[in-house]
């Protein structure tokens, strides 16, 4: 799924919504069954989405509409997604200093 967005810090829901063709009250219920999404809300109320929150809502949709997952399977399937990222994510870490390690054995 191709979403076109400008590169910005920030998204308003209105240009989420429109960018992944759902409406904003859909946006305001998956916040409520999906801690993941969480966008960052101004004292007025206005929410505001990063570049994290619109990966979190292509991966719902994805599951929602393309594997045709219900809510409760989306957030276990997310939940696993998250899990298996932060693994690979410290494993890499560890492969670096592994390598930064045995760089500095030679040099001595």
């Amino acid at each position: 799924m191709e979403i076109i967005l400008p590169e910005k810090r920030y998204y308003s829901i209105g240009e989420v919504a429109s960018a992944f063709k759902v409406s904003q009250s859909k946006l305001r219920y998956w916040e409520t069954e999906f801690k993941e999404i969480a966008p960052k809300k101004k004292k007025n109320g206005i929410r505001k989405y990063t570049s994290e929150n619109i990966e979190v809502i292509k991966q719902i949709l994805y599951l929602r509409e393309e594997k045709k997952l219900t809510i409760h399977g989306t957030r276990i399937a997310l939940s696993s997604d998250s899990s298996s990222s932060q693994r690979e994510k410290i494993l890499e870490r560890l492969k670096s200093i592994r390598q930064d390690l045995i760089d500095l054995h030679k040099s001595l």
